[in-house]
């Protein structure tokens, strides 16, 4: 079971790494109005949210479900905190909307909403380790 856990922390911190830093992405590339720049992001958050966010969600994911699935690992806490690893979800395919959006000129934000859109993660991050450490439910 400790390879398991192992395994599903290294995972989490790398998706979260994507989750913290795509949206920084966006800050500067809303910000960006000098072509060479704005293709340089582009490359960037394409490499960012395929190459090492959504594979490491998948494995997050994948061996989070082994600990539940696998060792028996319950309680109302585990409630909780399924229910915020949906919302990161949501927010990994939303900012993958928004990966869109940017790579076909379409961006409808400012710099601002980006920056109050990046500290989401930070927030449901706090929720989950108090829900898997403190487990108050």
């Amino acid at each position: 079971m400790l390879w398991v856990k192992s395994f599903h922390i290294i995972f989490v911190v790398a998706w979260f790494a994507g989750l913290f830093y795509l949206p920084r992405l966006f800050v500067y590339h809303a910000m960006s109005s000098d072509l060479p720049g704005i293709e340089r992001f582009k490359i960037m958050e394409r490499k960012l949210y395929y190459g090492i966010m959504t594979p490491s969600a998948i494995l997050a994911i994948v061996f989070g479900m082994w600990l539940w699935l696998g060792y028996g690992i319950s309680g109302g806490w585990l409630h909780a905190k399924l229910a915020l690893v949906l919302m990161l979800v949501a927010y990994h395919l939303y900012c993958g909307r928004l990966l869109a959006d940017f790579k076909h000129d379409r961006n409808r934000h400012g710099h601002a909403y980006y920056r109050w859109f990046n500290e989401i993660p930070v927030l449901i991050l706090i929720a989950v380790v108090i829900l898997v450490v403190v487990k108050p439910l």
